[in-house]
């Protein structure tokens, strides 16, 4: 094997690299003979069949697989020899000269092709001690318990059928059968729905104007699907819902007390408080630590520099706007509804996709020098937490994660990446700075600034009753979605 360096600038690399065609009689040679014992063939004893016959049967598809892995060994052991980790999965060029390709397969020519790779930039890290985050932490009130305890009294209470008309807070049956120009549209018509007023699940002004109805009404309900809604044949559009109410309830008062606690399973009113309590704990630890490792980020961000592969760069990119550009789409929005030009949104998104990309090769770097690893546990964890995001196909979503080994290295990732995480914030000098439950939730988005945070977005189904409303995004929400992900 000659490996000649064609390209050395930057990151990028390309050699060119050349197998005699001794070398590949040699190894065809090898196959060819490992075959006899293993055909069969007609008129002639198992093992005895000619190397000459079988190069002359096979000869071709045999060195069609010699090639192949010649080229597998050897790029490999090209890139050992140099000490050079690439970036992504190098690029294999042959000549494109069929004669010399026929040549080649004829064993009368030397194998010769190109592979180009950008090598994994060396990354110098800065000392993580000097780091200083600031972890928010916030004091549990008697309010923050009894307004918890008032949200589930509210999902604990019934509704009593009263006679009268509907007001806000009641809850409504109803069957309705909704019309675009007269013709009735899929997904469209329910019966015996039941529809709580005042809780906007339908679409704008359809609940507002059951305000007032009673048993046995029927009466004609005018909408107009939001220029957003899930549905393009039905965004924007005028539509007529037949509705007839079946029934008016009004909801009960649920006392908040240890009857209230027996109902959900827990001995008296003492323990739903604790369970209360140590619900709201759970949940400001996880909004604080989430805050953190913003911080923590967009620390790593700013303090270091260095070049980075650019087809990384270009794939983060493209995934990055194809999401983008997907959503404006559903949405029927331009950049200019959105203050900007698509030249514009461009750079910006390009530097996100830089950042993702800057991240992903620190925190890797990071986590390799100090050898973390996800554990056979830590996996088995991760893949038992998805799983169970997809209740009633537990055995479908598990059997999907173990057949497809690049699902699983997707779990991987976030998981690494937290245990990076965790190891950084160790060395850090970490303060805590107490605040209410208003400034621990405050959205930095509200004050102009961006979150950079690298929580994992699902997109969830809304079903097909398009009595339902869809909301869009905002443009800082989707920026802040695009940051995430730097394990990718």
């Amino acid at each position: 094997m000659q490996v000649t360096e064609s390209v050395n600038e930057g990151l990028k690399r390309e050699l060119k690299i050349v197998v005699p065609a001794a070398e590949l009689e040699s190894r065809l040679s090898g196959r060819l003979d490992e075959m006899k014992s293993q055909v069969r063939l007609n008129g002639f004893r198992p093992g005895k069949v000619p190397v000459s016959f079988l190069r002359k049967t096979y000869g071709r598809s045999v060195m069609a697989e010699v090639v192949q892995q010649a080229v597998t060994e050897t790029s490999q052991q090209a890139l050992d020899e140099r000490a050079e980790r690439p970036a992504f999965q190098p690029e294999i060029e042959f000549t494109e000269d069929k004669e010399e390709i026929e040549n080649v397969m004829a064993g009368k020519a030397d194998l010769a092709y190109t592979m180009a790779f950008e090598v994994i930039p060396p990354v110098e890290v800065m000392d993580l001690s000097t780091l200083e985050l600031e972890r928010l932490t916030c004091e549990i009130t008697d309010k923050d318990i009894d307004d918890a305890l008032s949200r589930v009294a509210a999902n604990q209470r019934e509704f009593a059928e009263k006679d009268g008309k509907a007001e806000t807070g009641d809850r409504v049956t109803i069957d309705f059968v909704g019309k675009i120009d007269g013709e009735a549209f899929d997904g469209g018509k329910a019966e015996d729905a039941p529809l709580e007023l005042g809780s906007n699940t339908f679409i704008p002004g359809f609940e507002d104007q059951l305000v007032g109805t009673k048993a046995g009404d029927e009466i004609e309900v005018t909408v107009t699907f939001p220029e957003d809604y899930g549905v393009d044949t039905l965004a924007g559009k005028e539509a007529v819902f037949d509705v007839k109410v079946k029934q008016v309830a009004a909801p009960a008062e649920v006392a908040i007390d240890d009857e209230m606690a027996k109902r959900l399973g827990l001995e008296d009113l003492d323990k739903l408080k604790q369970a209360v309590k140590s619900q709201i704990t759970s949940e400001y630890a996880q909004v604080g630590a989430a805050k953190l490792k913003r911080q923590l980020l967009d620390a790593l961000d700013e303090a270091h520099s260095f070049a980075l592969p650019e087809k990384l760069v270009d794939q983060e990119f493209d995934q990055v706007w194809h999401q983008v550009t997907h959503e404006m789409e559903h949405a029927k929005r331009t950049f200019e509804d959105e203050g900007t030009t698509e030249e514009d949104a461009r750079k910006e998104y390009r530097q996100i996709a830089e950042r993702r990309v800057r991240l992903g090769l620190l925190l890797g770097a990071i986590g390799e020098r100090n050898e973390i690893t996800v554990t056979d546990d830590e996996m088995n964890r991760a893949l038992i937490e998805r799983v169970r995001q997809f209740p009633g196909q537990e055995r479908e979503v598990y059997d999907y994660y173990q057949k497809n080994p690049q699902a699983l290295a997707e779990l991987r990732a976030p998981a690494f990446e937290q245990k990076v995480v965790d190891y950084i914030t160790e060395l850090a000098k970490v303060t805590e700075r107490a605040v209410d439950r208003d400034e621990l939730y405050a959205d930095p988005d509200e004050d102009g600034h961006e979150h950079h945070d690298h929580d994992h977005h699902h997109d969830h189904d809304h079903g097909h009753d398009h009595g339902h409303d869809a909301k869009p995004k905002k443009p800082a929400a989707r920026k802040k979605a695009a940051k995430a992900k730097p394990e990718e």
